[in-house]
């Protein structure tokens, strides 16, 4: 059964605890009015449960994603239009696509407890590297989404990335293979798609061959829709994985032509 399997069967709802937990209530809550789940606390899943991580995965996503677009004061269309996206990638029901939404309304109202989330966050995506990194790709999307990063929102991402473990320069370094993936991504000219190429890989255009290989090998570790899905990253969130791992081998394709 996934893990919105389990929502829905009234074995997960409300039996994380904590401030994901209350996330949880609060966007689950008038589902299961009466449903089967009756608000009851199901069984306790072990921390690394996959399942358990895949709804957390989730929850803290798209709270975070109403945070961060708040971050400079007002949230844009291009925000808004940014996580309808995510939503239509995921192919999400009626039911789940509700919640979605709830949790970004959720995430930006005053007094968010997000420092409090994401130690929680942290905790249950338990040295799950890949996987946390994928998180922070996502959600610095929502601060690029109106075609620059203010400089309060950066200061919040920084924040968040601070609290998951990363420091200033690592957060800069994927900071900086998220704006190479943007331009990459683009109709630019082919000069400027190669120059974001060895962004989106992390390597200098003077790297060896060698270095471009294993650039590229652990960018495509790191990505891998499998092996992400595998350690948590819920089943419907598989089709931003692969994007990024299409953009990530295009990109080796198009250096490895360039140099021949």
């Amino acid at each position: 059964m996934s893990w919105w399997g389990k929502v829905v069967g009234g074995t997960f709802g409300f039996m994380l605890g904590g401030p994901l937990g209350a996330l949880m209530g609060a966007s689950l809550g008038n589902y299961f009015d009466g449903g089967a789940a009756g608000g009851r606390r199901g069984p306790s899943l072990g921390l690394g449960d996959t399942e358990r991580v895949q709804s957390v995965f989730f929850s803290t996503t798209f709270a975070l994603m109403g945070y961060i677009a708040k971050a400079d004061g007002e949230v844009s269309k291009a925000e808004i239009a940014l996580t309808e996206q995510v939503i239509q990638q995921m192919k999400l029901g009626a039911v789940q696509r509700k919640v979605a939404i709830k949790l970004f309304n959720e995430g930006k109202k005053d007094g968010f407890p997000v420092h409090e989330v994401l130690a929680q966050f942290k905790h249950e995506c338990y040295r799950r590297r890949s996987l946390i990194q994928m998180f922070l790709e996502i959600v610095t999307a929502t601060a690029f989404a109106d075609g620059c990063m203010h400089a309060n929102e950066q200061r919040i991402l920084e924040g968040i990335a601070s609290d998951l473990g990363y420091s200033k320069a690592r957060y800069a370094q994927l900071l900086s293979r998220l704006s190479g993936q943007a331009h990459f991504a683009s109709d630019e000219s082919i000069e400027d798609r190669l120059s974001a190429a060895y962004g989106l890989l992390a390597i200098s255009p003077g790297a060896s061959a060698g270095e471009l290989k294993k650039a590229y090998r652990r960018q495509m570790n790191q990505h891998h829709p499998d092996k992400l899905v595998a350690k948590g990253l819920p089943e419907e969130m598989i089709d931003l994985a692969t994007k990024k791992a299409q953009d990530i081998k295009a990109a080796y394709e198009l250096i490895k032509l360039h140099r021949k």
